[in-house]
């Protein structure tokens, strides 16, 4: 069980607000023990666009496996930001000194960086507010123009819908890729990562698509990686022939079905060895019947 907390301000938004919240939802849905609780120091909270929020002053008891999300507000300098109490912000404080993640969108940074959660950290922010952001907390590493920055479990990230993007990333790191990029799915968005670094999944990379007959084949080869994946038996299981499907997926992905497959097993081998494993056991774990295809496809890849 994860518990997700939600601390609330005056003049949250509500998109900040409602993209994390709906794809940690998502992920419940799917079977993911995620519990969503929304907190604030007045039980009414007006938002940016007008509609109150109900909240409750009490925080629950955290573990460290648990997340605290501080969504952003209006407000047209950072200066201009609504008084958060001391005791708000010794939570936040304290719940990332026990192991907690604690994460910002938007305006929330200044939250962030109130409890001093920001000093001698990346971070990142709404473009309008970046350069403010490094004013008032000189300590912190604003990174410019990125959606999402991860930094010893203080995540940041730059506003509005890129909240989402900073909540399918921890939903990756804790449930896999494949679940995130279910869940991008389920919301009709793109699974994206962060613009400032390399993506790091074959599974995000080649999900920003919405061709839903690719996804499918996709959910079958991400689960199911390490195993032989005739593409008759992939393009049978959702209808269409081998030659349609090849064509669909390389339109979707720029990949065939099995260039796919191979990326998985390579970028899972390649994990495995960096943790000591030898390339021959690398290999057999991944599913190739000796080392010798995996030596080929690192040395296409180097």
């Amino acid at each position: 069980m994860s518990h997700v907390v939600f601390f609330l301000v005056p003049g949250v938004h509500l998109l900040d607000l409602a993209g994390p919240a709906q794809v940690f939802s998502t992920a419940a849905d799917f079977g993911h023990s995620y519990t969503l609780t929304y907190v604030a120091e007045r039980p009414q909270v007006p938002t940016a666009q007008g509609l109150t929020l109900m909240a409750g002053p009490d925080w629950p008891e955290l573990a460290p496996v648990d997340l605290i999300v501080v969504p952003g507000w209006r407000a047209v300098t950072l200066a201009d930001s609504p008084a958060i109490a001391d005791a708000s912000l010794k939570v936040l404080r304290d719940h990332h000194t026990r192991g907690g993640t604690v994460a910002s969108v938007c305006a929330g940074a200044e939250a962030l960086g109130r409890a001093g959660l920001l000093k001698g950290r990346r971070c990142t922010t709404h473009h309008g507010v970046q350069d403010e952001l490094a004013l008032r907390h000189p300590g912190a590493v604003v990174v410019r123009d990125v959606l999402f920055t991860a930094d010893d479990r203080v995540i940041t990230s730059a506003g509005i819908a890129s909240g989402i993007d900073l909540a399918l990333h921890l939903v990756a790191s804790r449930q896999g890729p494949a679940i995130a990029a279910r869940v991008a799915r389920d919301m009709v968005v793109y699974a994206r990562r962060n613009g400032h670094e390399p993506q790091s999944s074959a599974m995000f990379r080649h999900r920003s698509h919405l061709d839903d007959t690719v996804h499918r084949v996709q959910d079958l080869i991400d689960t199911r990686f390490d195993q032989p994946l005739p593409l008759l038996s992939l393009a049978s299981a959702v209808g269409v022939s081998e030659r349609t499907l090849t064509r669909l997926f390389n339109r979707a992905t720029g990949l065939t079905p099995l260039r796919y497959q191979q990326t998985l097993r390579l970028e899972r081998a390649e994990h495995l060895i960096s943790h000591g494993a030898t390339v021959e056991a690398a290999a057999r774990s991944v599913g190739f019947e000796d080392a010798r295809m995996l030596r080929r496809l690192r040395a296409r890849a180097a």
